[in-house]
C-alpha cells in the first residue's frame, strides 16, 4: 500500500469541476493580476477569521514580511520570535536589517512559551527597548497561548504579529472569547502553499487585521507604494495575488471547515490506535476542534531518522519539521547562540516526525502507518 503524506490528486477530485470552472472564469475575464476575485477572497477571508480587513499577498513569506515593512521595522530593531519553525519566520526579520532574538517553544505544544518570552524582557533590560514586534507561530495547526504572549506585550507597547501559516481556523479559547488564529494580535499572517489546509495551486498568502492604518499602509506596500498608478507614496514592492490563486482559494473555502473536520477525526484515530511506548503524540493544549492539525506530529524517543527510512521504504510519506533551529542555521551564526540555549526546540528538531494526515486519508491505510510504525518499535 502506498500513503503519501499528501494527496492532493485525491482532494482535486472531489472539486476538480468548480476548480476548472473557477480557472477558466479569470482566464475568459482577462483579469489576471488583483481585481473583483481577490477581493472576493479578501472579503471571505477576513469573513472567516474574523478581522475588519484582509490584503491578499503573494506568499506567506510576503505577508509577514508586508506586515513588518508596515510596523517600520528595520536596522537596529529587534523581533522577538522562536527558533523552531519554518525559516521565512526568522528569515523575514533579517531581510530588513533587524535582529530576530529568540525564545524557546514550550515542550508539549512547540510554540512559543509565555514563561520564556516573561523570562528574556525581565532578563534582557538593554535590548527590551529595541522589540519593534514579538512574532509568535501557531504551529501545526494549533494556536500559541496568545493571552500571556499578549499580556507580556501589553506590558511593553509591543504590537503581536501572529505567524498564522499553519493555522487558518484554529481556535484560541481567549480571556474575550474563542478566537480564531490570525485575529488577535496587531495582524496576523497566513499561507496558501499547496500544502496547506486552504491550500492554492502556487505561492499565496493573506495579511489580516483590524488595524486600519495598518491595513492601508500594506495595501500601498504591496503594490511598490502606490496609491495610484506611477504615483508612489512610499517604497514598497510587488506583493500581489494572482486572481487565478484566488479564485481557486474561494472554491476551497466553501469546504475549508468540513478538511477541518475530516483531519481532526483522522488525528483521533491516530490517538486511540497508534500505541508505541515512548511516543508522545500531538498534545491537545485547548480542545480537539480548536486544532486543524496541518500537520500531525509525533515526538519518538530515539532512532527517529531510521523510522523516517522504514517508514519511506514502505511507502509511507513523512517529513522532519524543523532538523535545524534558527539558531543553529549557518546563517545566523552571527547572533551568538549556542547548542543547549534552548532544549526544548533542539529536541523537538532531533525527534519529531510528521505522519500522514490529510482528509482523504481512509482508516485502511491510517492501519497501515499504525501497523509499520508499530512494527519498526517492536
Amino acid at each position: 500500500m502506498r500513503v503519501p503524506l499528501l494527496d492532493l490528486k485525491a482532494q482535486l477530485m472531489t472539486i476538480r469541476e468548480a476548480v476548472g470552472q473557477a480557472v477558466m472564469e479569470v482566464i475568459d475575464s482577462t483579469r489576471y493580476i488583483m481585481g473583483p476575485k481577490v477581493e472576493e477572497l479578501e472579503q471571505g477571508v477576513a469573513a472567516y477569521v474574523g478581522t475588519e480587513f484582509a490584503i491578499g499577498v503573494s506568499s506567506g513569506t510576503d505577508a509577514l514580511l508586508l506586515s513588518l515593512t508596515a510596523l517600520d521595522v528595520g536596522p537596529g530593531d529587534i523581533v522577538v520570535t522562536t527558533p523552531y519553525s519554518f525559516f521565512a519566520t526568522a528569515g523575514v526579520i533579517a531581510r530588513l536589517n533587524a535582529t530576530p532574538a529568540f525564545v524557546d517553544i514550550d515542550p508539549d505544544t512547540y510554540n512559543m512559551d509565555p514563561a520564556a518570552l516573561r523570562d528574556w524582557f525581565e532578563r534582557e533590560t538593554d535590548k527590551r527597548d529595541k522589540v519593534r514586534a514579538i512574532l509568535p507561530i501557531h504551529l501545526y495547526g494549533q494556536c500559541a497561548d496568545m493571552d500571556p504572549i499578549l499580556e507580556v506585550a501589553g506590558a511593553h507597547g509591543v504590537p503581536v504579529i501572529e505567524d498564522a501559516a499553519q493555522a487558518i481556523g484554529a481556535q484560541y479559547p481567549s480571556k474575550d472569547g474563542v478566537k480564531r488564529a490570525g485575529s488577535m494580535g496587531v495582524a496576523g499572517c497566513f499561507s496558501f502553499f499547496p500544502s496547506k489546509n486552504l491550500g492554492g495551486v502556487g505561492d499565496g498568502g493573506i495579511l489580516v487585521t483590524n488595524d486600519a492604518s495598518l491595513a492601508e499602509k500594506a495595501v500601498l506596500l504591496r503594490n511598490h507604494g502606490a496609491d495610484r498608478a506611477y504615483y508612489h507614496a512610499m517604497v514598497g514592492g510587488n506583493f500581489r495575488l494572482d486572481a487565478l490563486q484566488a479564485a481557486v482559494l474561494l472554491v476551497k473555502l466553501r469546504h475549508l471547515e468540513s478538511w477541518h473536520r475530516m483531519r481532526q477525526e483522522n488525528a483521533a484515530y491516530y490517538d486511540e490506535h497508534l500505541c508505541v511506548a515512548g511516543i508522545r503524540k500531538p498534545h491537545i493544549a485547548y480542545a480537539r476542534d480548536h486544532h486543524i492539525y496541518n500537520q500531525y506530529t509525533v515526538s519518538v524517543p530515539e532512532r527517529r531518522d531510521e523510522l523516517r527510512g522504514h517508514l519511506a521504504a514502505n511507502d509511507i510519506g513523512c517529513q522532519v519539521y524543523y532538523p535545524v533551529p534558527f539558531h543553529q542555521q549557518e546563517c545566523f551564526r552571527h547572533l551568538g547562540y549556542e547548542t543547549g540555549q534552548f532544549p526544548n526546540s533542539e529536541h523537538a528538531a532531533q525527534h519529531t516526525i510528521a505522519i500522514p494526515i490529510y482528509p482523504e486519508l481512509t482508516t485502511e491505510m491510517q492501519d497501515y502507518v499504525i501497523e509499520k510504525f508499530t512494527e519498526f518499535y517492536a
